[in-house]
């Protein structure tokens, strides 16, 4: 089924009052002012299309309906986070403009709130909160756990605190500003702080020789004039970022640490500076009041040195992609028209300049080649080792490595359009996604700071009720170290800097991941579908067979049906043409072109109404009496067992011949079928192809489960009912028909040897339609979803354990208390490991 653009509304294209085909697409209309709407202006109508129909890319458009949950409950988006919700296991929901919205998080529920306008506003036209953007800025920053924060200079997040980083990697990219300062501050101030530790530490000298020199006045007041600095200039940004939080009503680790460190800085002071001011509760036994310099410094130092480990391993999560930016070489060698070859910087190169490239050099643009066969190393794009034989005619990636022989090639694709540029874009938009893990983080997250607060806060009254003296002492500090130890932001990280590694680990094995969401589903997929054309098979397919009805001569079918296949992007369409081209044929222009989804193309070609498509197709138009489609259905019988695709010729209202086009299989193809086998997941071949040619090609694969003579909104419905078996379902597929099933499965997995608007329906691209890249995929899932839980694992027990013997629970049986300062590098370490425990996906074999 189709979606009228116009109004909205669901059309069967066999019954539509009309159709229009518009940039290769063809809409289908429910009446005939709809169609005439349309057809004003193309363009305007979808750009303000009814609900229902979803724009894919920026070239393609396809009406699709939106995923059904295996209920046939209809998915939510939420609005925030781009995330499918059902509204049975939606985290809130909010009306707007009478219109129910459900979200994945109470975080998410929040912005909308707060802004609905911004969030209904489709991403490539929202304006970035609160950021203006100034003539010429080239560069946004994003924040890894809030990517909705969009920022046009360095700094920090506003939400969480965490230095923003470059949205898009690049190799131009100077040092980091926060880094260079956060290093500065920790240097500076980490001589004073030990200092202030050494006099603070002075009683526990055997002898005390210090007290005889100088009074415990005085020494208050020296660590005082130490600590001042370290706390009010080194820990600044932390108090900055603190307040900003509270401002923003967003608390974070910052918040915290804010807290923690001011009021063991402030009732030091107050303790050095007016110490009559203090209750007798604070006094010890003597009369002396303990001053707590020494950890609002060492805490300081201590986040400093956490914010600077911090900073170095999450400059480490992009360094895949800096990796493969960093194999285009900066020159090319261009080939002049007069035959002369001069080397110019990349940024020089145009299309359909003509480069040289020697052996042992690398591809510096995407092209073609045009003279020479070489054999090139494509590892660093596809993740397999062997090298890929090129003759004339043959594609190659920049980047790539060439091997042997020198080849002269044409530039098709230069700058930000390459394969590498648009792997590196792709990858960093989708390292921004959610993965439905995160919501687990996000609800913790959201009520975490208020009850560490909390925590804190009752840990002071217990002990300034039950503890031993100087109560409000011991109150205090325990306070303090809950406040300091607990750390959200291990608890953020968890899951987006697994993401971030994962999909660039992803991009340099020839896994292309576009959402987070899906890179999580893939792991626990057990039923996989697959397109024929394209996908199991090269999609190159071959004119092999010309079967004709007299009067008519195989030159003539041939050259009629090429002339009509001419203005349609069918794999076979394109076979038939070379096969015209092949013999030298001349075409001829079309008139009142139309497709016919899933069936066929017709228009007049030399005057001559001309249909070529499927047999369904010739039995609509041709007579009944017309012998001859029948003996045409015999030949294409025998053709289809020798796993042939038949494609049938009218002419006039009359069967006139027959095409049989030749597709050869993947050489990858019955590798990566085995392979997925043995991980037990079902495998199902959905084409459109006649059955008796799917069976030839599944069994030679090895897929049992075959559909075939399957219409594009049959592939959904396919999809559709194995979900509602509770299967997972992921569809494998590469052209535009395969858009609607690719959206409707629970992971799409598009070809990136096909359509633009396949991939961009897709979850997941093979960047070079290499199905053992799947397998890789379900491997880097797996991995991927392990590291997060581990790493949610850890942040979870860490505050667990941690507030509790900062509370002081183990003191009551073995006298333990837990130093604000050993707090303090627990919390610091606990976001490092977290960081570099994600880190280790780098090196995850698949």
């Amino acid at each position: 089924m189709a979606i009228d653009p116009i109004c909205g509304m669901t059309v069967d294209p066999a019954t539509a009052a009309g159709q229009y085909d518009h940039k290769g697409v063809t809409y289908y209309f429910c009446a005939t002012s709809c169609l005439e709407t349309f057809k004003s202006d193309p363009e305007q109508a979808i750009q303000s299309a009814a609900p229902g129909l979803i724009t894919l890319g920026k070239k393609k458009t396809l009406s699709i309906m939106m995923p059904s949950s295996p209920t046939g409950e209809v998915g939510h988006i939420d609005p925030v986070c781009g995330m499918t919700v059902q509204p049975e296991k939606a985290a809130g929901s909010h009306v707007h403009a009478g219109k129910t919205y459900y979200f994945c998080s109470q975080g998410c529920l929040a912005k909308f709130r707060d802004d609905p306008s911004r969030y209904l506003t489709p991403p490539v036209q929202r304006t970035p909160e609160p950021a203006v953007v100034p003539a010429g800025a080239t560069v946004e920053y994003i924040c890894p756990m809030d990517p909705e924060v969009l920022e046009t200079q360095p700094g920090f997040c506003r939400i969480c605190g965490m230095a923003l980083e470059p949205k898009v990697v690049s190799l131009e990219e100077g040092p980091n500003p926060e880094l260079q300062d956060m290093t500065r501050r920790f240097w500076i101030s980490l001589g004073p702080a030990l200092l202030v530790m050494m006099l603070a530490m002075a009683d526990m000298i055997p002898g005390r020789p210090l007290q005889q020199i100088v009074s415990a006045s005085a020494k208050n007041w020296i660590q005082w004039l130490l600590a001042t600095p370290v706390v009010l200039w080194a820990g600044w940004p932390f108090f900055e970022r603190a307040w900003l939080s509270i401002v923003n009503q967003a608390p974070n680790m910052f918040t915290l640490i804010g807290m923690g460190t001011g009021a063991a800085y402030l009732y030091s002071s107050v303790a050095t500076i007016v110490p009559a001011a203090l209750p007798a509760s604070f006094r010890a036994h003597d009369g002396s009041i303990a001053v707590y310099f020494e950890a609002a410094a060492i805490i300081t130092v201590l986040v400093l040195l956490g914010q600077v480990l911090e900073l170095r391993a999450r400059s480490r999560t992009s360094s895949a992609m800096k990796a493969l930016l960093g194999l285009v070489p900066k020159t090319a060698r261009r080939v002049e028209q007069d035959g002369r070859e001069t080397d110019v910087p990349l940024d020089q190169v145009r299309v359909d300049d003509r480069l040289r490239v020697r052996p042992g050099e690398r591809v510096p643009v995407d092209g073609v080649v045009i003279e020479g066969t070489t054999a090139i190393d494509e590892s660093m794009v596809t993740g397999e080792p062997l090298s890929v034989e090129k003759t004339v005619g043959a594609f190659v990636t920049g980047g790539t490595i060439n091997g042997t022989g020198s080849i002269l090639m044409r530039a098709q694709r230069v700058g930000r359009e390459t394969l590498l540029a648009r792997i590196v874009q792709m990858v960093s938009e989708a390292q921004r996604t959610r993965a439905p893990i995160q919501r687990i983080a996000d609800v913790t997250a959201a009520y975490f700071v208020p009850l560490v607060v909390a925590a804190s806060m009752v840990t002071a009254v217990a002990w300034a009720v039950w503890g031993p003296e100087p109560k409000l002492a011991y109150a205090l500090v325990n306070a303090v170290a809950v406040l300091i130890i607990a750390c959200p932001c291990a608890l953020g990280l968890a899951t987006p800097m697994s993401i971030m590694v994962g999909t660039g680990r992803g991009a340099t094995a020839g896994v292309l991941v576009r959402k987070a969401e899906a890179l999580e589903v893939l792991g626990k997929v057990d039923t996989l579908v697959f397109d024929k054309t394209g996908t199991l098979t090269e999609g190159k397919p071959k004119l092999v067979s010309i079967r004709f009805v007299p009067p008519w001569r195989d030159v003539d079918v041939l050259r009629l049906a090429a002339s009509l296949e001419r203005r349609s992007e069918h794999p076979l369409a394109s076979a038939v043409v070379s096969g015209a081209e092949h013999r030298q044929l001349t075409l001829s222009p079309v008139q009142e072109f139309h497709s016919l989804t899933g069936y066929g193309v017709s228009g007049v070609v030399e005057q001559h109404h001309v249909a070529v498509g499927t047999v369904a197709l010739l039995r609509e138009l041709v007579a009944v009496a017309d012998k001859s489609l029948a003996v045409l259905e015999e030949e294409a019988a025998l053709l289809r067992g020798d796993g042939q695709t038949t494609v049938f010729v009218a002419i006039d209202g009359k069967a006139a011949g027959l095409l049989g086009v030749a597709d050869p299989v993947k050489s990858s193809t019955v590798e990566a079928v085995r392979l997925l086998k043995e991980q037990g997941v079902r495998l199902v071949m959905v084409t459109g192809d006649h059955q008796l040619t799917a069976d030839a090609v599944a069994k030679q694969v090895g897929i049992a489960e075959v559909h075939a003579s399957v219409l594009p909104d049959q592939k959904g419905r396919i999809i559709a009912e194995l979900k509602s078996q509770g299967r997972v379902v992921a569809m494998a597929g590469d052209g535009i028909n395969d858009a609607p099933a690719l959206a409707l499965a629970d992971v799409g997995i598009a070809m990136g040897t096909g359509t633009d608007i396949a991939m961009e329906s897709a979850g997941i691209t093979l960047v070079k339609g290499d199905l053992r890249a799947l397998v890789r995929a379900k491997r880097l899932s797996q991995a991927t979803m392990r590291n997060i839980r581990q790493n949610l694992f850890f942040a979870f027990v860490y505050n667990m354990v941690g507030v509790p013997i900062a509370a002081g629970v183990l003191y009551p049986l073995w006298g333990l208390l837990l130093n604000p300062m050993i707090a303090s590098a627990a919390m610091t370490f606990s976001s490092v490991s977290v960081i570099s425990n994600a880190l280790r996906l780098r090196h995850v074999e698949l």
